[in-house]
């Protein structure tokens, strides 16, 4: 059984905290070093942890990190923000058994992929494997394929009757099955005693027999899917994420780790992109998301979300983190006007979480530009949403705020 932290991003979590101690905190600083510094800040005998949420588990810990955009906010608002965000955001498919469990709040980050996972492995189970072609180099009783003649006759010096070859087989032990095979056995070492185990033990013995081998990234991306695999792609994607998030002996000792971490930057955006998206469905206002225009060189300019509606083009650069002062940042503000410039957009939306304050849009004070048939005076504005309403479900109404903001009062 694993102990639990729950904490959210920003805070500080110090050796000796809630069952936390020097073993841990040096896994954790190998698994931040290993991904570039990018999840947390390490402190005086602790860590900080910066905007990724998620969960981590290794050697008997349980650390849940949860978003939490207004440090004044209750912890309690927030505790399933997380699920229901990547749930919203199509990170977790809607017609999966995990996902229509994401209400229950005995269910972490982990066990709702692993749920999701085990419940892929058993639909392409029952649907019936598919076979592929690979390379074998192996004795064989006929001549098939090309003869590697110098190891047959290392091999074969005794036995006249055998030919060491490399031919073609035809079989379900290839990488794409060594793939899914590699993740399940992640699945089984990390839910051992709990509900998902015999479920896992289960498809474990239902599964081909395949090649037993610990994939690399380099091999888990080489895997191209085809009209035959197409039905592999969400079991595919799932593995993936287990794989490349599995950090076996980071510590250098014999702890496990399996770490799956969500930049809230990143998943912020992508919210916010979905719910334009499904408000807009039947409408006349095309919705674009990281729409790219070359700059100088090979750099480009890449705003979140653009907005266009008969004519008229409106950004939107989400921002997770609220500023420290009523004011956003000069370089915020530059960016803001360089994209209404290249995209000649009149209205640009700094967008934040939080509660809303009264801002008006205020022009940039530059000479207006003018385009063909009319004249454009650029304008921002800072707008706060609030991502979850008194009862701590997700807003269902930011996607209608934000265009009645941007478009309909226009």
């Amino acid at each position: 059984m694993y102990k639990h932290i729950k904490i959210y991003e920003h805070q500080r979590l110090y050796v000796g905290e809630q069952g936390f101690n020097q073993k841990h905190l040096d896994a954790l600083l190998k698994l931040n070093e290993y991904h570039d510094w990018k999840y947390f800040r390490p402190i005086s005998k602790g860590i900080q942890f910066n905007q990724y949420v998620g969960i981590i588990q290794i050697d008997g810990l349980s650390i849940e990190i949860h978003p939490k955009a207004d440090k004044n906010d209750d912890d309690s608002k927030w505790q399933g923000v997380l699920l229901h965000m990547l749930q919203a955001s199509g990170k977790l498919n809607p017609e999966s058994a995990g996902a229509a469990n994401v209400k229950r709040t005995n269910l972490n980050l982990l066990e709702v992929y692993f749920e999701l996972y085990l419940s892929e492995i058993d639909n392409l189970l029952h649907k019936g494997c598919i076979k592929q072609y690979r390379k074998q180099t192996s004795n064989t009783k006929a001549l098939k394929g090309k003869l590697e003649f110098a190891g047959h006759i290392q091999k074969n010096l005794v036995h006249k009757e055998r030919f060491y070859t490399t031919h073609q087989v035809y079989d379900t032990n290839h990488l794409l099955h060594q793939t899914l095979y590699n993740a399940l056995e992640i699945v089984g070492q990390f839910t051992k005693g709990t509900r998902l185990h015999d479920r896992f033990k289960r498809l474990d013995l239902n599964f081909p027999e395949v090649s037993r081998k610990n994939i690399t990234k380099q091999q888990v991306n080489s895997i191209k899917l085809n009209r035959k695999s197409a039905s592999y792609s969400y079991g595919l994607e799932l593995a993936r994420l287990i794989i490349l998030n599995y950090s076996p002996n980071i510590s250098g000792g014999k702890e496990k780790m399996v770490s799956l971490l969500f930049d809230m930057n990143v998943l912020w955006e992508e919210y916010i992109l979905k719910q334009l998206q499904k408000h807009c469905e039947g409408t006349n206002i095309e919705v674009f998301g990281q729409e790219s225009k070359s700059f100088w060189g090979n750099n480009s300019l890449r705003p979140d979300i653009v907005l266009k509606k008969e004519g008229k083009t409106y950004i939107i650069d989400t921002k997770w983190k609220c500023p420290n002062n009523s004011s956003a940042s000069v370089a915020d503000l530059r960016q803001m006007y360089t994209y209404c410039r290249f995209w000649n957009a009149e209205k640009a939306l700094l967008l934040y979480p939080g509660t809303d304050k009264n801002n008006e849009f205020k022009p940039f004070k530059t000479d207006d530009y003018i385009v063909p048939e009319r004249i454009i005076k650029h304008q921002c504005k800072m707008r706060f949403v609030s991502v979850v309403d008194n009862e701590g479900n997700l807003s269902e109404t930011i996607g209608e705020e934000i265009l009645k903001e941007l478009i309909e009062n226009n």
